[in-house]
């Protein structure tokens, strides 16, 4: 005999008078197409035609190349590259998508107080993270002089021209909130093309509208790998994805020299990977992007000022973390998270 497994349950909150989705197709059943962008994969199911399934396959990637053509720091001539090689206080013109993406990257550095900042590029590169690939830890003082001309402060935005110039050489890369923003933009093509009950995938960021043909929600679970040496105590939590996206960050990625391991994800503050023992922050959000770039702050942030921060702004997180001996994984959840919990 099996036993059951305990799982908590989040639900967002629906309006009183909500807005319909268009009722489910007749006869529809979920389709699924996926393929590969980004380093990692997509997937899209969603309830339609076989003629919308061959309309997707080709309207998908052509969505998702933009996001590349526009936001990668691995293409020669995407824009933000391009950029990146201007000399400094030259306005250069930006896309539709990317001035929406750099608009709330640079609101997010400001509220984060830089826990999140877009202009980390070439310390990203440095570490290894980066278009150079691999390498060896970096020497302090390398460090330190990138990490001089780094600051999401050196940006200006005109909005209403939809323009980017810099003061400072510090290169942008947006890793930490681009795959988010091709989720959206994913999901936001399929409602131009008709299609409202779907669940959009990308490298394990998600969102989801409306619901499967049986008119149950698009069930998904918060992503929490375990450590190796970590003793983990916890039932699984279940997102009902109805007009909702979640992103998680983590330190799955890194590397170790010696008994040291060096995480992917860099605190601004000092040009270091984080070694504040969290382990993964995941962000419930109306908007994929905005998750991203939040659970990348939180990351930063650490336990407790995560914590805050997320409160402070009415996030429904997740934070998990390491106690001082490294051997137990703690949980937080903040008050806007447990209201989903049913």
């Amino acid at each position: 005999m099996t036993a059951s497994v305990a799982r908590r349950v989040a639900i967002p909150a629906i309006p009183a008078m909500p807005v319909m989705p268009p009722a489910i197709p007749a006869g529809g059943h979920i389709r699924e197409i996926a393929g590969t962008t980004m380093g990692t994969t997509w997937s899209c199911k969603f309830v339609g035609s076989s003629a919308n399934a061959q309309t997707l396959r080709r309207m998908i990637p052509l969505a998702l190349d933009r996001v590349i053509a526009q936001m990668s720091p691995w293409e020669g001539q995407s824009d933000i590259t391009r950029f990146n090689r201007l000399p400094l206080n030259q306005w250069q013109e930006l896309p539709r998508e990317l001035g929406r993406v750099m608009s709330s990257a640079l609101r997010i550095a400001r509220e984060s107080g830089g826990a999140y900042d877009p202009t980390m590029g070439a310390l990203v590169d440095l570490w290894g993270f980066g278009p150079s690939g691999p390498r060896e830890a970096p020497p302090p003082d390398h460090i330190a002089r990138l990490h001089q001309a780094c600051g999401w402060q050196q940006l200006d935005l005109d909005t209403s021209a939809r323009r980017l110039r810099r003061h400072n050489c510090g290169a942008i890369d947006l890793c930490g909130i681009a795959k988010g923003f091709a989720v959206d933009l994913v999901a936001e093509t399929l409602l131009e093309l008709g299609i409202h009950h779907a669940l959009v995938e990308i490298g394990g960021e998600l969102r989801g509208h409306g619901v499967k043909p049986d008119g149950s929600p698009w069930w998904v679970e918060i992503d929490r790998p375990a450590q190796a040496a970590a003793r983990v105590v916890a039932e699984p939590i279940l997102v009902a994805l109805h007009d909702l996206t979640i992103a998680t960050s983590g330190c799955e990625r890194g590397f170790a020299r010696g008994a040291q391991h060096f995480s992917h994800t860099l605190d601004p503050r000092t040009g270091w990977p984080i070694a504040n023992g969290m382990v993964t922050a995941t962000v419930l959000h109306r908007s994929c992007m905005e998750a991203d770039a939040y659970a990348t702050a939180l990351m930063v942030l650490g336990p407790e000022a995560g914590t805050n921060f997320a409160i402070k702004h009415q996030l429904a997180a997740l934070i998990r973390f390491t106690g001082d001996d490294g051997n137990i994984i703690a949980e937080r959840t903040t008050p806007a998270l447990d209201a989903m919990l049913a």
